[in-house]
């Protein structure tokens, strides 16, 4: 089968009516992970998923299903399913992962360390540069920023990561080809060119209500951790907080004044556990530690022989792949994708070990995803 006949396998299922992530995934590990068996056998299981799925899968809208692979064939886009190698393990460890993700962007972004920045769609002056400052400051210390590029708190904080020069990860609640609100249309176009659009949503999906409470366990999933920037105690922020901890993440809120009804919200989550925090330095303390050892496990996922993990190693020294890489960089700065041409690793593979050597001292990031090393 065709890598486009393989797209138009996936393409078709995440399409069908009735068809869940969960179910999807059960059909894939009924079959050996092989996404055209599991089209294959889906019509004689259809049935249960109800008559639109039935009809659909005996006659799927074709024209819809090529404008979905044109789409994929543009330069940037891309298709990231769980039976990947670079598909995030954050992410399939959460309670229904997501089957794929339809990604614009740089799809690496998705396995570094992440912190999502949420809050209040309707957040005060100081609110939005609250999470802007945090945002920034995070990114320069190695985090990707994460968030829902949702007006307010969301889009300050991908403002911030990228006043850094650094990427920033827009988890959203519609097809790739929206943008909600249509305020964020060039803020989208930037994540895009300097950070990652991700959707677990089709092209074409419109911007319904339930879809966003859906998309925040993708928004939390992805991160190491939540901080909360301002939320009433109606804020679908608190949703976004509760999944993390629910997913085993840390929670952070920032307080405010007992006279802000939009710190509301951050002081029931402190009353409820969440860490308070008053500067990026106390998250990232908490959050360094759990950076490098998922450094170590995207290392030992990717370097493996065959597509088999490799064993975990204790710190990088003497690894011969990332002698080549060092060798590679030199000591002027470089982009991953040189670094990709230079090596002839890939860009999956490179991420993780940059990561490992970021963490210990070893290279910095520049703006323009660039690497250097550090003197030392």
């Amino acid at each position: 089968m065709s890598e486009t006949d393989t797209w138009r396998a996936w393409l078709m299922l995440l399409r069908t009516p009735g068809l869940g992530s969960g179910v999807l995934r059960q059909w894939l590990l009924a079959h050996d992970r092989r996404i055209e068996t599991v089209l294959a056998h889906a019509p004689r299981r259809a049935a249960a998923l109800g008559e639109e799925a039935v009809a659909w899968l005996a006659q799927p809208d074709e024209a819809l299903l090529a404008a979905d692979l044109a789409w994929l064939a543009e330069p940037g886009h891309r298709l990231l399913c769980c039976t990947e190698a670079d598909f995030p393990p954050l992410l399939e460890a959460i309670p229904n992962p997501p089957a794929a993700l339809f990604v614009s962007g740089d799809a690496s972004l998705l396995l570094f360390p992440q912190v999502a920045i949420v809050g209040s769609r309707s957040a005060t002056a100081a609110g939005l540069a609250q999470a802007r400052s945090l945002a920034r400051e995070l990114a320069m210390a190695g985090f990707v920023v994460t968030s829902g590029m949702a007006d307010g708190v969301d889009g300050a904080a991908h403002l911030g990561a990228l006043d850094a020069g650094r990427p920033t990860v827009a988890v959203v609640g519609t097809g790739l080809d929206r943008v909600y609100p249509r305020k964020h249309l060039a803020l989208a176009h930037r994540i895009a060119r300097e950070g990652v659009l991700v959707s677990e949503f089709p092209l074409g999906t419109p911007p319904v209500a339930g879809h966003f409470p859906r998309r925040n366990r993708i928004l939390s999933g992805l991160a190491l951790g939540t901080l909360v920037v301002e939320a009433d105690l109606e804020s679908g922020s608190l949703i976004t907080a509760r999944l993390a901890g629910e997913q085993g993440r840390e929670v952070f809120a920032l307080p405010g004044s007992v006279h802000n009804p939009l710190s509301r919200g951050c002081h029931q989550l402190i009353r409820d556990g969440a860490r308070l925090v008053e500067t990026a330095a106390e998250v990232a303390e908490v959050l360094a530690p759990q950076a490098r050892a998922l450094g170590a496990e995207l290392a030992a996922r990717l370097h493996g022989e065959d597509g088999t993990p490799a064993p975990v190693q204790q710190g990088w020294s003497g690894d011969p792949e990332y002698g080549q890489l060092l060798a590679a960089l030199g000591h002027a700065p470089a982009t991953l994708d040189e670094l990709a041409g230079r090596t002839g690793q890939s860009a999956a593979a490179l991420s993780s070990m940059l990561l490992m050597l970021e963490l210990e001292g070893v290279v910095g990031s520049l703006p323009g995803n660039r690497y250097q090393r550090l003197p030392g």
